[in-house]
């Protein structure tokens, strides 16, 4: 119905940290762009307001009809300092929970970095295997209703990673920037019993490595705080910059990207579990921050990426008591994956042993494969046959979700399996759990 070469699918993939849009049947998406947006609360009739193509533009009578926050998206907008900017994220452990900003993001893709009329195409989206039948709902009310799309499919995410890697079973670990989820996948299918949710993601190491190296004295100057002027040639003088309306959350947002820079630089997961007195010899490792100062990294290289395997090492770092009361409660990766292994019918425990895919941002770190398979080899039964397999190259781990969708949607046998604008308008919004199980 929409194969060919016509009418290509648009794939897209709203993770908790970034979102990824692009043509079913490419290697990688077109664009990928940060899934955050920026409220710019309104301020004075007299002040100039931004457009979606970042271009600065006044006023006008539609803005204070409206009355509402005046949401920006995308890396421009995010880089672009302004006052009383506020960072927003419209996702809460993988669940969208702020529609609006949801609405933009896609209306920012299909528009600005994508270039197409949601009209002609269908659209493939990937969702969390955790997703209710209300936010699926919402999802396709908002594609129908509003981008008017000819056709839609909802892929769970750890079926699409599955189909990425060529198989129709195996337990997937997808370990992203808000959450990580284990989930076994069957014969294409997710085995809801045997998901496993835990709230440790990319975003909690690096709020990790922030306070661990904020409780040594070190800081993080944000780009937009300073400014490098050259005294002399090759010699840089760095000049603080003032700005005392920038928002709290603009701020964490800029120093967390420098953060998780130093994380995906230098971390990577030790061969045995973590313990202060072994690491405290460790040799430190440079890093130059954006105002030129450079920093030595020592235990914390280790100790941050262990957390996905011990989270109660979350309690020894200063500033982190917040999660204190939820850490007692979260399992580690090996514990959740042996769990959810038992929570499937024994006839298939052992092609899962054989077949756990690593999928996600955080799971590209150095050395995860090997630990997590060595912890597995250590707890799980004596006649499975433990093998995790992560592909070779962080782009494909990283956008597995979206290759997979790619994949599917290109199918000629898939072209049968989409929901049709037709069918919604017969059946009803609720005809979507039974076209996309």
């Amino acid at each position: 119905m929409y194969g060919g070469d016509e009418v290509s699918a648009i794939v897209l993939d709203l993770g908790s940290h970034t979102c990824k849009a692009g043509y079913a049947g490419e290697d990688a998406p077109k664009a990928v762009f940060p899934s955050t947006g920026v409220d710019d609360a309104v301020k004075s009739e007299s002040e100039s307001v931004m457009d979606s193509k970042n271009i600065v533009r006044p006023f006008s009578d539609s803005d204070k009809a409206k009355g509402k926050r005046k949401l920006y998206v995308g890396s421009q907008a995010l880089e672009y300092r302004r006052d009383h900017m506020e960072v927003l994220s419209p996702m809460k452990d993988g669940v969208v929970v702020d529609w609006e900003i949801v609405d933009n993001i896609w209306d920012y893709a299909f528009k600005e970095r994508l270039l197409i009329d949601p009209k002609e195409h269908p659209m493939l989206l990937a969702e969390p295997s955790t997703n209710t039948p209300l936010q699926r709902e919402r999802t396709a009310e908002l594609m129908f209703e509003k981008y008017q799309v000819p056709a839609l499919f909802l892929a769970k995410n750890a079926v699409l990673t599955s189909f990425a890697s060529g198989r129709a079973t195996s337990l997937v670990v997808d370990s992203g920037g808000g959450s990580t989820t284990v989930a076994a996948v069957h014969d294409g299918y997710v085995l809801q019993k045997a998901v496993a949710t835990s709230p440790i993601g990319g975003e909690l190491l690096t709020d990790c490595m922030m306070k661990s190296l904020e409780s040594k004295g070190i800081i993080m100057k944000p780009r937009y705080s300073f400014k490098r002027k050259e005294i002399r040639p090759g010699v840089f003088q760095t000049v603080d910059v003032d700005f005392p309306n920038t928002t709290e959350s603009y701020k964490l947002y800029s120093q967390r990207i420098i953060a998780s820079d130093i994380k995906e630089c230098v971390c990577r997961a030790p061969d045995t579990p973590f313990d202060e007195s072994a690491y405290a010899n460790i040799p430190m490792t440079p890093y130059e921050l954006p105002d030129g100062q450079t920093i030595e990294i020592g235990a914390d290289r280790f100790k941050i990426p262990d957390i996905l395997f011990n989270p109660s090492l979350v309690q020894t770092i200063p500033g982190m008591e917040s999660f204190a009361d939820t850490a007692p409660s979260v399992r580690g990766l090996p514990q959740m994956v042996i769990e959810s292994i038992n929570k499937c019918d024994v006839d298939i425990r052992r092609e899962l042993f054989s077949s756990i895919l690593l999928a996600g941002g955080t799971a590209s770190m150095q050395q995860l494969k090997e630990r997590l398979e060595k912890d597995l080899i250590e707890e799980s039964p004596q006649a499975a046959r433990v093998k995790v397999l992560a592909s070779g190259n962080a782009t494909e781990r990283r956008f597995s979700v979206w290759i997979g969708g790619s994949i599917l949607a290109s199918l000629g046998s898939f072209q049968q399996m989409w929901f049709s604008k037709a069918e919604y308008e017969e059946h009803g919004i609720s005809y979507i759990q039974r076209k996309c199980p």
